[in-house]
């Protein structure tokens, strides 16, 4: 071993053998640096044997080893520990384990893991069916001062509320996250807004035809419903209205639903 090599810092050691594929190697040089409790890279250290290991196929070893780190509570690498435990636990479907594991990256508190915690926590809430927890999280979310995941926290939240018959309130909170994010965050936005504008005429347009409008005023809404469904991706409700206007019982208004349909063909 040259003189250069045996002044390489071990962690540096442990990454170049990892790059060449030497994963036995690298382990057990990370292996003794973790092992030691006195060792002022112990946390790192840690985070790159759970990797290692995870690469090698030794999932539980590694999950032992990202836990070493999290134990260390270092800000940077007891978070990218938790998140090591986290992604682990989701892939294999373990709902629980991976939200106290997430929960572990909001105990350690470092503020560039956290809004991904709070979205990882959203994504498990919506998988349980758990509304309120979801939207909880979603807040949170964009709250926790990462511009990219606030926008991303309020698309996501706008498409629950949407999903629930809620497009007014997913209009007003869009509008408050575009006053909010940077502006490169914000076509994601501005798409998600049209859309809860489309779902909020399409509650006006049936409103008026259930009012009981004059015969011109309802044909006109039920076209107008019937042509903006299908961009909602809903052709069957846009031909049940059609249907409805059609076979109205009220000849002139079925007369005008006509009119409007045939110029389709």
């Amino acid at each position: 071993m040259t003189s250069s090599e045996l002044e390489t810092p071990p962690l540096d050691t442990a990454r170049r053998l990892a790059e060449r594929g030497d994963l036995d190697g690298a382990a057990a040089i990370l292996s003794e640096l973790a092992a030691d409790p006195d060792e002022p890279d112990r946390a790192q250290a840690a985070v790159g044997l759970a990797v290692v290991l995870e690469e090698r196929g030794d999932v539980e070893a590694a999950r032992a080893a990202a836990r070493t780190a999290l134990a260390t509570g270092h800000p940077e690498y007891a978070s990218q520990a938790a998140c090591h435990l986290a992604q682990g636990f989701e892939r294999e479907g373990r709902a629980e384990q991976a939200r106290a594991a997430w929960q572990a990256v909001l105990g350690v508190g470092a503020a560039a893991y956290v809004p991904l915690a709070r979205l990882a926590l959203a994504r498990l809430a919506v998988r349980a069916q758990d509304l309120e927890e979801a939207e909880r999280e979603l807040r949170a979310a964009m709250a926790a001062g990462d511009g990219e995941v606030a926008a991303l926290a309020a698309q996501e939240l706008a498409d629950l509320l949407m999903e629930h018959g809620e497009p007014e309130a997913a209009a007003e909170l869009l509008l408050d996250a575009l006053e909010a994010v940077p502006e490169e965050e914000t076509p994601g936005l501005r798409v998600r807004l049209g859309i809860a504008h489309l779902e909020l005429a399409c509650a006006e347009f049936a409103e008026t035809v259930e009012g009981g409008a004059d015969a011109q005023t309802s044909a006109l809404a039920i076209e107008l419903l019937a042509r903006t469904l299908p961009l909602r991706g809903r052709d069957d409700d846009a031909g049940r209205v059609w249907s409805y206007g059609l076979e109205h019982a009220d000849e002139t208004l079925a007369a005008e639903v006509r009119l409007r349909y045939q110029r389709d063909t």
